[in-house]
């Protein structure tokens, strides 16, 4: 999901900045932004359904919290923004098409000042999403290649096996 999060925090920087380009972006945003919902749907429900393996022991307490509630923050947001966008484009009748005639229904009463509040909510979100992210994977970034912890091994969707001792390096 992440290069689809920063995809789309570009695409939404650019929408705004390159006018001559709004169509076309937009055209991605909508269709990506839904992907970005389901995926974070898909993720949640998976997440529910199995506890996360333990935290490192290089772990302090105060990391293991912080770790615990930027993940709660991130599955909030991934699911808060594109129903907020969602919500502003049906308060100002704009369909969510996905792809040829393929429209999502609206999910939000018509109102210019629902529109208006929605659009302001949904760039703030924007924001938040962005330094969320990008502290987040600064900290993966820090224990990867420098702790050298495998945290990441924690975060794979899939199985992987303990590193072997390097030679001359006793076991823990």
């Amino acid at each position: 999901m992440a290069p689809m999060v920063i995809a789309q925090l570009l695409i939404g920087v650019t929408m705004v900045a390159a006018l001559s380009y709004y169509p076309l972006l937009l055209a991605i945003h909508r269709p990506l932004g839904v992907l970005i919902l389901i995926f974070a749907v898909l993720r949640l429900a998976n997440r529910l359904r199995h506890r996360p393996p333990p935290f490192l022991s290089t772990m302090s307490g105060a990391e293991r919290r912080i770790a615990t509630w930027s993940e709660y923050l991130l599955y909030a947001l991934l699911l808060v923004q594109p129903l907020t966008g969602w919500a502003m484009l049906s308060a100002a009748r704009f369909p969510v098409t996905l792809v040829g005639p393929l429209r999502l229904p609206g999910i939000a009463p018509h109102s210019i000042d629902a529109f208006a509040v929605l659009r302001e909510c949904h760039g703030a979100f924007a924001f938040l999403l962005f330094a969320t992210f990008t502290a987040h994977m600064c900290a993966v970034l820090f224990h990867t290649l420098v702790l050298r912890d495998r945290l990441l091994d924690r975060m794979a969707l899939w199985r992987v096996r303990p590193a072997a001792p390097e030679p001359g390096q006793a076991e823990r």
